[in-house]
């Protein structure tokens, strides 16, 4: 099956052993295609024997740790067919991972983004909000995670406005005025996590107090990036949800669960507050003790597919992050496919998210 005619299919009407037969198909034949063009991939699976032709599953996939494309460059086409290179979130001083896509990635991580958030917001595009300052797009060749966040979610909106100027100070007065324009219809915002409660929550609290208050009634919130600064001030998920829904009336609110490394197949967090796995991904989680494939309700070391990498061997990715699988076609929400939960970052392992390394400013 080719990935056009994958990504025809819904992104969560596939049960358990018919995406694992479709799944292991396209991975394996990923595996080929890296295996062939990409000398750095190839010598790794010849240091540990690996043959595809005996897979019968994906578990049995070997995976290249996410921290491989900060020392590596990894790349399955020629240097003249790259069109973008994107770069991962870094505090200063680290090394930041490097993904070269040619033009028929690029297209597919647009195309499966689409049908993954558009099952959760609809098809239509929306007024859209955007949590941050318009000098975070800069170079459209060299895209950071952040940038690269952005660009992606602006395809959902049809009018956008940028909620902060370059110095992250909230304009209330072009914000009232782009919600006054678009009264009764239902508004995206977009934001990373840290950001949207440290600038935009924040500040509105202080707003509410003069007596001026922001209805977002009509809003829906999208935001990922990391969770590890609002845990060290106590700030749980459910908390976050609360207290925007308090200050501003936002009740829907999803957050998202992705990286640079696989961009397209991100994972969203469902009406149940679960994370779900789309046809065109799925999650692993490793026991750390042996790195062998845990059971449901186990916690351990995420490991990520996606269907899409074809100019980089991204495709199979051991992450620093810790999560537990909950359960697979059985979420309340309807959706098939597996759900999960992140517990954060390993101990010892770096900051990366895009919230999270932005907060690392604020420590």
């Amino acid at each position: 099956m080719t990935y056009a005619d994958l990504i025809e299919i819904s992104p969560y009407s596939l049960e358990k052993n018919e995406k694992k037969k479709l799944l292991t198909d396209r991975l394996n034949e990923l595996t080929r295609l890296h295996q062939a063009k990409c000398p750095e991939y190839a010598r790794i699976l010849r240091a540990i024997d690996f043959d595809v032709d005996k897979v019968s599953d994906y578990e049995q996939l070997p995976y290249l740790p996410v921290r491989l494309f900060k020392e590596l460059e990894l790349r399955s086409v020629d240097k003249d067919d790259i069109v973008k290179t994107m770069t991962s979130s870094g505090t200063s001083g680290q090394a930041v991972s490097r993904i070269f896509l040619d033009k028929a990635t690029s297209a597919n991580q647009q195309k499966t983004m689409v049908k993954i958030v558009s099952d959760f917001t609809g098809s239509g595009r929306m007024p859209m909000i955007i949590l941050d300052c318009p000098s975070v797009i800069k170079n459209r060749q060299m895209f950071s995670a952040r940038g690269a966040g952005i660009l992606g979610f602006s395809i959902f909106g049809s009018k956008k406005i940028y909620a902060f100027d370059d110095d992250m100070r909230l304009d209330i007065a072009a914000l009232n005025d782009f919600l006054d324009s678009h009264r009764g219809q239902r508004v995206l915002l977009f934001g990373f996590t840290f950001m949207v409660w440290q600038h935009f929550y924040k500040e509105l609290v202080r707003l509410k107090e003069e007596g001026i208050s922001i209805d977002l009634s009509d809003g829906l919130l999208i935001h990922g990036g990391g969770w590890k600064k609002l845990e060290s001030e106590a700030v749980s998920p459910e908390e976050f949800h609360s207290r925007l829904r308090d200050v501003c009336g936002l009740e829907r609110i999803h957050d998202y669960y992705g990286m640079v490394e696989q961009t397209g197949c991100i994972y969203m967090q469902c009406e149940c507050g679960h994370l779900h796995a789309s046809i065109f991904s799925d999650v692993l989680i490793r026991r750390p003790t042996d790195f062998s494939v845990a059971g449901i309700g186990e916690r351990g070391i995420i490991q990520v597919l996606s269907a899409i990498p074809e100019s980089y061997p991204g495709h199979s990715l051991l992450t620093e992050d810790e999560g537990e699988i909950l359960g697979e076609d059985d979420c309340p929400c309807g959706r098939k496919g597996k759900y999960f939960k992140i517990y954060g970052r390993l101990k010892n392992a770096e900051i990366r998210g895009c919230s999270d390394t932005y907060a690392a400013k604020f420590d």
